[in-house]
């Protein structure tokens, strides 16, 4: 796109037009295709980089509650703080977005990751963790609502290949965090301060590849016009989106999932090892629940997209999920690989949550707000999830109650999950 720009701007300006434009034209298919691969790698490290700063935390929890002398309801409340803060910061990335500009926001919220991810584990205490984490997950906030949108503008006719490819890249960091670091901390002489730090390095190198698209707010006049106009069609607020039934049962849907998700991230791993399983082994489990989404989550969404009504694929995660949890109730290690696999399967709710939100607006407009919507209202509603686990947990002196609790929620989020996947668009609703 800034190739376009810049090729448009010397047609523009020069005193031969036909000759500049001549002598412009090879260039402008190849500098297009350039931009577009960075754009296609921005994306895909930045979805590596938006669950290692919770999944490497789940894998060493007990190491960090121990080192920071947290009680399980303090544990409880830090695996809550990831959806407390991509309630509070999602909902302000549309408007982020409209004054600095997508690529901009989600450089900074890489930048923010990297530092969030550098500092939290050298604070020495509670208190500093829990900032330091926050301002890593401010910036997976921000990034998490503008993906869709970005996927939506920049790949219109592709949106369920490049969710696919985008949550694909998402569950792969997700499961290398759950599976490599305990052995990476061992490997640093022990230390689970060392075992955290190391992803800043995958968040800093997210970073480069939205460096040319920072600017992309600044430029160019004739081949951006209908993308600018597209832009403020896509920051405007001009849907009544809480008059939209798909909406809210979305937003529902993506809260109930991602309960179900950061339950699992935060305490999957404890449920193991209390049930007698090694640390190590425990770790792999948590990976290979994660690693479920990397062939799944590039699938889904391309079947998804394909269906008029997405209620089927609902209904088949959740009886996995299901499935996963009544195992994990009767016998956590005895089974634990086949509870592994089943509750991995249940977990690729998220990409088709995601594939929904494209699919449930017609425009960049609609598909903005109602990313900004259905992911702020949803994190909220995740909030009381893991926290309520870890004071079950520490309450009743076992996993049977919290792990009773995670079933009970998969019904409704089935349920929902219908309600959402039907043919409609929250622009027909909202006009009503």
């Amino acid at each position: 796109m800034m190739g376009d720009m810049a090729s448009e701007e010397t047609r523009t300006t020069t005193s031969q037009p036909v000759r500049s434009s001549a002598a412009d034209e090879p260039r402008r298919p190849a500098t297009r295709a350039w931009t577009m691969r960075l754009l296609v790698v921005g994306i895909v490290l930045s979805a590596l980089n938006l669950r290692p700063a919770i999944t490497s935390l789940g894998a060493l929890l007990e190491e960090v509650r121990d080192g920071l002398g947290m009680s399980g309801s303090v544990a409880g409340l830090l695996t809550s703080v990831p959806p407390l803060c991509f309630a509070l910061f999602g909902v302000t990335a549309p408007r982020l977005a409209r004054r600095f500009g997508p690529g901009a926001v989600v450089c900074a919220g890489m930048v923010a990751i990297t530092a969030g991810l550098l500092i939290r584990p050298y604070t020495g205490s509670t208190a500093g963790f829990l900032a330091a984490s926050a301002l890593a997950l401010m910036g997976i906030a921000v990034s998490n609502v503008l993906m869709p949108v970005i996927v939506k503008r920049w790949f219109p006719d592709r949106v369920g290949s490049m969710t696919g490819l985008y949550s694909m890249a998402l569950a792969l960091g997700t499961a290398a965090a759950a599976a490599v670091t305990v052995p990476m901390a061992d490997v640093l002489g022990g230390s689970w301060q060392s075992g955290l730090a190391v992803w800043a390095g995958l968040a800093a190198g997210a970073v480069l590849p939205w460096i040319p698209f920072v600017r992309q707010r600044d430029a160019g006049p004739a081949e951006e016009s209908a993308a600018r106009r597209e832009h403020a069609r896509v920051e405007a607020p001009a849907l009544r989106i809480t008059r939209s039934r798909t909406a809210w049962a979305l937003a529902v849907f993506f809260g109930l999932q991602a309960t179900a998700a950061y339950i699992t991230m935060g305490w999957m791993a404890q449920i193991f090892r209390d049930a007698g399983v090694p640390a190590s082994t425990a770790g792999l489990l948590l990976a290979v629940t994660m690693v479920m989404g990397v062939p799944l989550a590039f699938v889904i969404p391309r079947v998804a997209a394909r269906l008029p009504h997405q209620g089927p694929i609902v209904i088949a995660l959740g009886a996995c999920g299901l499935a996963g949890y009544a195992g994990l109730y009767l016998a956590p290690a005895a089974g634990a690989w086949a509870w592994a696999l089943l509750l991995g399967v249940a977990n690729c709710a998220f990409p088709l949550a995601l594939t929904m939100v494209g699919m449930r607006a017609r425009t960049g407009a609609g598909v903005a707000q109602l990313s900004a919507f259905a992911q702020s209202t949803g994190y909220l509603i995740s909030i009381p999830g893991p926290l309520l686990v870890g004071v079950l947990y520490q309450h009743s002196g076992g996993w049977g109650l919290p792990i009773a609790l995670m079933a009970a929620l998969m019904v409704p989020q089935m349920v929902v999950g219908v309600l959402a996947g039907r043919n409609r668009t929250v622009e027909e609703e909202a006009a009503r």
